[in-house]
């Protein structure tokens, strides 16, 4: 990663289920950090329209006519509207990491997403991370993102990444993070709450009364930073309190929480709770050679002699963008095929059937 690195995680409120007025404040955010030359700024999980705090909501009608709502709000990658982020973070020679419900792209679809979206300096789509496994009554609003989604993006400021949420307490997940180089790390969340007994009993915090540690998120992105030795920028979603539509109360955990965190787990800026702010923090490369000294995850403690991880190199799709070989294969390939490796002709076709239906289902090791 370079040498000195100038970040920020954007703790503001999206113009909640209003995917137009939430792109626009984005922009001008952006452009915002622009000027104070920010190398990245990060939002929070589905910035764009905001997350679905009413995703628990009964009767089903009502929640059925919420999801409808969300769909026209969600975003397409590419669009026109990725096409204003790009165009901002390019003007403002900022990289941007984008939370939004992102709206399938494959011809037909209407299954959304909790999608991460990746931007260049240059306004161009790096790529794209989708939520891997929703947590709880999300699985009844986002589908599951594929392996194409474990991804790391090599940037002028180094190895970029990130994760949505509950996947920070994938243990293998944040293995195949480190796996693959990560430096500098995205984590998004819905906002930050007071946990009792277990994960399902959730609230949101009263002001200046409770300690950090009742939130998981607390430990998860510290527990990240240091595990990896990767710089850490949380960004939770921020709703005032008084604002929140009376269908998301339920689930009413907007209360930011937003950080950045160096590879020793250790705050540079943050916890903010209760405010729509803007963090900023320098990312000083010797802090992570300094932790890499003493632990370094995919280095000298990495044992692969003793265990490794395999991740899928291939991406789950119901439609395959190329046929199986047809039976009309060419004669001679096929006969020039069945000289070399001793076989019979009239079989090629079948072999090479069989080849692909083993290569799809192909896992590679993915050791460290």
């Amino acid at each position: 990663m370079q040498e000195v690195t100038r970040v920020a995680a954007a703790q503001v409120s999206p113009v909640f289920m209003n995917k137009e007025g939430t792109i626009e404040k984005a922009c001008r955010t952006i452009e915002e950090a622009g000027n104070k030359k920010v190398d990245l700024i990060v939002f929070p999980e589905t910035f764009v329209p905001g997350y679905p705090y009413w995703r628990g909501i009964l009767p089903i009608s009502r929640w059925s006519e919420l999801m409808v709502e969300y769909q026209k709000n969600a975003i397409a990658i590419p669009s026109g509207d990725t096409d204003r982020l790009c165009e901002s973070a390019r003007s403002a020679g900022t990289h941007c990491v984008v939370g939004c419900t992102e709206i399938s792209d494959r011809p037909g679809s209407g299954t959304l997403y909790n999608t991460l979206l990746f931007i260049d300096d240059a306004g161009r789509i790096l790529g794209r991370h989708r939520k891997l496994m929703p947590t709880h009554g999300e699985r009844m609003v986002w589908g599951l993102g594929d392996a194409s989604d474990i991804e790391v993006f090599n940037t002028k400021l180094g190895r970029l990444g990130g994760l949505i949420c509950y996947e920070h307490h994938m243990t293998l997940l944040k293995a195949a993070m480190a796996g693959k180089g990560e430096e500098i790390h995205c984590a998004v969340w819905p906002g930050w709450w007071t946990m009792e007994k277990h994960p399902g009993n959730k609230r949101r915090p009263k002001p200046g009364s409770e300690a950090l540690h009742q939130c998981d998120v607390d430990y998860a992105i510290r527990e990240y930073a240091f595990e990896t030795q990767t710089f850490v920028i949380s960004v939770g979603q921020y709703i005032p309190e008084d604002t929140l539509p009376e269908e998301c109360r339920p689930i009413n955990i907007a209360a930011g929480g937003s950080a950045i965190v160096n590879p020793a787990g250790l705050y540079l800026a943050g916890p903010a709770l209760e405010q729509e702010t803007v963090l900023y923090a320098t990312l000083d490369a010797d802090e992570r050679r300094a932790t890499k000294a003493y632990f370094d995850a995919v280095g000298h403690y990495a044992r692969p002699d003793l265990m490794r991880l395999r991740l899928k190199r291939i991406s789950r799709r119901r439609l395959r963008d190329r046929e199986l070989p047809s039976p009309e294969l060419d004669e001679k390939l096929a006969k020039d095929l069945a000289e070399k490796y001793g076989l019979d002709p009239q079989r090629v076709p079948e072999l090479l059937r069989e080849y692909e239906r083993l290569f799809s289902r192909r896992v590679a090791p993915q050791g460290y």
